[in-house]
């Protein structure tokens, strides 16, 4: 069990994702319900069907590999950033990137971390000063936000990019999916519990609070506390999970509330498999004293797929986000990520208003 806290504040937002093209349109089609399934254009299953996926839309399907996701993970860098490329001019200080990808699979570049982050260093040359990444699939973006807490101490970094990006669409990791059972179709032969692969990119700009007041920058809230677990009894094994890995993160996060507080808002990469939802019953039994409504979680899946590496990070700005248009049940939100080789993460994440309540 692993518990990380801090007060750094979540000063930028960014996303790619099949229903927007940035986090704010992203986050209104998500409330709104709007669902980014459609029929891959060649890829059949073994029903006969078209596979179901869940694709950026402006983007074609001969575009793959790294171009892909830089074409998905650019625009939202881009977007988080933009609160502060005034003061890069204005000011020195530090900025560093934690990018959550995907743990290894088929149809996936074995280099794909390498040749991301010197895309990285290209494009952005004078902005980064340090740069690292987590492969762990879903889980990654706890990874992520775990390294920028500590390194904002560690190494006097003031601004952190911290972002996630994956997509399942390469068509060796499509066979893949469903060569292990686990892709949704709408065939009588279709697995009903699987899921439908998508692809998306989740940013978030966090900065130290005395770095914010500094450029006097409005924050969308704050990371109260990250925690990270390891489960050992895996997706596609015989072993009956019982959601103690899961439960070491939320308890780790659970930890940063003071005595009395409760969680009023969860977001989380369920994605319709039976083993998800079974892991997150269990912790939920053990944990539920600390919430409002355990039972009452919101998984994005439904709209935009499964979003792998991805989804840490944007279901974090839809928590900062669902306060702030006031469709949240309170300023409190639980983030949880359950990745398929073992690694799991829990974020509590307090978000601010306009206003300040």
């Amino acid at each position: 069990m692993k518990l990380v806290m801090s007060n750094l504040q979540v000063i930028g937002l960014g996303a790619s994702t099949p229903i927007g093209r940035n986090i704010w349109s992203s986050a209104a089609a998500a409330r709104a319900g709007i669902c980014g399934f459609s029929e891959h254009p060649f890829m059949i299953d073994t029903a006969g069907e078209p596979m179901r996926i869940a694709c950026a839309p402006w983007l074609g399907m001969s575009v793959e590999g790294v171009v892909r996701y830089c074409a998905l993970l650019f625009p939202a860098i881009d977007e988080a950033l933009a609160p502060v490329l005034q003061e890069l001019g204005r000011r020195s200080f530090k900025v560093g990137l934690a990018l959550g990808l995907p743990s290894s699979r088929p149809g996936q570049q074995p280099d794909l971390a390498e040749q991301m982050l010197n895309e990285v260093v290209r494009k952005y040359a004078r902005v980064f000063s340090h740069t690292e990444s987590f492969e762990d699939g879903h889980a990654a973006g706890h990874l992520a936000l775990d390294a920028a807490l500590k390194r904002c101490v560690s190494e006097s970094i003031d601004v952190w990019v911290v972002a996630g990006v994956d997509s399942y669409l390469i068509p060796e990791t499509l066979e893949w999916v469903e060569n292990c059972d686990q892709l949704h179709g709408g065939g009588p032969l279709n697995n009903a519990w699987g899921f439908i692969p998508g692809e998306a990119a989740g940013v978030l700009l966090l900065s130290t609070e005395e770095f914010t007041r500094q450029i006097d920058m409005e924050s969308f809230g704050e990371i109260i506390s990250v925690g990270l677990g390891r489960e050992t009894k895996l997706i596609k094994t015989d072993e009956v999970c019982i959601g103690e890995g899961l439960t070491q993160a939320f308890l780790a996060a659970l930890n940063g509330l003071v005595p009395g507080e409760q969680i009023h808002n969860v977001f989380c990469d369920l994605n319709g498999e039976t083993y998800r939802a079974d892991e997150y019953g269990f912790t939920a039994l053990r944990t539920k004293e600390r919430f409002r409504a355990v039972t009452d979680f919101i998984a994005p899946a439904d709209c935009w797929g499964d979003v792998g590496a991805a989804g840490a990070l944007l279901h974090s700005a839809l928590a900062v986000i669902c306060h702030r248009k006031r469709y949240g049940k309170g300023p409190l939100s639980m983030v949880w990520a359950s990745s398929e080789t073992g690694g799991r993460g829990a974020a509590v994440i307090r978000s601010l208003d306009p206003r300040g309540d």
